[in-house]
């Protein structure tokens, strides 16, 4: 009763519109007082607080922004879009596949899908309405495509995650390409289909020539080696994740200076820019963490695996039943919040059902980026009206359900095929 008590009040809380991070911590140092004690919850909360700020895991986030923020200003977003458009730009669809090629490759340098869809929206939205390209279609795929930044890593969700759950966040990071990959492809398919069934809504481009094909190429090759190195001494085992984090903010820091984008007022921005991120990232954490370990100590989370195990409906249905769940709530919450809210509770359930962790990780950040184009609160959806207001968003929530298809069929591959996050991790190990 006091866990579904203090669930009921941190819903109340951000309905306030009060900060996840202040309530969620709020909530369970509340929660501790009234089940622990005033003294034993000050204990429990400063041993919470410190044991969060001085792990080593945690320097990941903030390095990893930094590394993002390096590639902000050395122009990697426009470059990426301009590769890709370079390469198949001329085809009929050929921007939307560009621009679903640039957010993968910019979710890799940002690993957000809020400033993937921002970034690329305000990139390759003006360009494929320039060509003739319906608003709906054109809005859609970059709405949709924003979701790649969340589970492209290095990836923000998946850093939370893996600190929340306690599981390396190298294999999160490994276990996440496949199933990135796959969810490009199927998008681009998408795209495809919509192309041949209705011409219209995306005319053929100009034929650029090879020469500047060229040149585009070059221009993000130095980002794509960045990129390799990071998660490739990751994946092999070179380097941990935070040792990755700050070899690619150091790489960073160089290319920017190379490619002569680094002064004195971009070098202070992506430090202010940084900071802000973080903190904020780390309040979050550590409510998040608070609140835990009050949901710990009231068995909420046991009486509802012991529910889960009364019923026997087996590890599938289990999983069909948390995702028709996590999309419900993510139509209502955000994604981060969702995940704070509903990972420690979710969490002993799929671990006393045999699931592995690191593939429920992933799944969970499939399932919560799906939140973001689904409507009405998907969050990328209004980033593209924010960008364009002259585009209804009634249209971009039409356009954007093509997508939403290939969301759900990924999805359900993800649930038969569980060897799409786990074959990868396995084979590296």
């Amino acid at each position: 009763m006091s866990g579904a008590l203090g669930v009921m009040a941190l819903l109340a809380l951000l309905a306030l519109g009060v900060p996840i991070g202040v309530a969620m911590g709020a909530v369970g140092l509340v929660g501790l007082v009234l089940l622990l004690g005033p003294e034993a919850a000050l204990v429990k909360g400063s041993v919470v607080f410190f044991e969060s700020v001085t792990r080593f895991e945690l320097g990941v986030l903030p390095l990893f922004l930094l590394m993002a923020h390096f590639c902000f200003a050395a122009g990697a977003s426009r470059d990426f879009f301009n590769a890709a458009a370079g390469l198949v730009g001329h085809r009929r669809g050929g921007l939307a596949l560009a621009t679903i090629a640039g957010c993968a490759g910019f979710g890799a340098v940002s690993g957000s899908s809020l400033a993937t869809a921002a970034t690329m929206g305000e990139i390759g939205l003006p360009e494929m309405r320039r060509r003739g390209y319906s608003t709906a279609f054109a809005s859609g795929a970059v709405a949709a495509g924003g979701t790649l930044g969340s589970l492209t890593p290095p990836s923000g969700a998946l850093i939370v995650f893996g600190i929340i759950a306690e599981q390396s966040i190298g294999k999160l990071f490994t276990a996440a390409i496949i199933p990135v990959v796959t969810q490009t492809l199927l998008y681009m398919a998408t795209i495809v289909i919509l192309c041949r069934i209705r011409p219209s809504i995306a005319p053929p481009s100009p034929r650029i020539p090879w020469a500047e094909r060229g040149k585009a190429v070059l221009r993000v090759l130095d980002l794509a080696v960045l990129v390799v190195i990071v998660l490739a001494g990751i994946a092999f085992g070179w380097f941990t994740p935070t040792e990755a984090a700050s070899i690619g903010a150091t790489l960073s820091l160089v290319l920017c200076a190379i490619r002569t984008r680094l002064t004195w007022n971009s070098f202070c921005e992506a430090l202010e820019r940084t900071l802000r991120t973080s903190g904020m990232l780390y309040v979050v954490i550590i409510g998040a963490l608070i609140f835990a370990s009050f949901m710990s100590f009231t068995g909420l989370a046991e009486q509802i695996a012991a529910l889960v195990h009364r019923l026997d409906a087996g590890p599938t249905a289990t999983i069909v039943f948390i995702a028709l769940l996590l999309l419900l709530l993510g139509s209502v919450l955000d994604g981060l919040a969702l995940m704070l809210l509903t990972a420690p509770i979710l969490l002993p359930i799929t671990t006393a059902l045999g699931i592995s962790p690191i593939w429920f990780g992933i799944f969970f950040v499939r399932t919560m980026e799906i939140g973001f184009v689904h409507p009405p609160v998907g969050i990328n959806l209004y980033v593209m009206h924010s960008i364009a207001p002259d585009i209804p968003i009634g249209r971009v929530f039409k356009g954007v359900l093509p997508f939403l298809a290939a969301d759900f069929l990924h999805l359900a591959l993800l649930i038969a095929v569980p060897a799409m996050a786990l074959a990868l991790p396995a084979w590296l190990a």
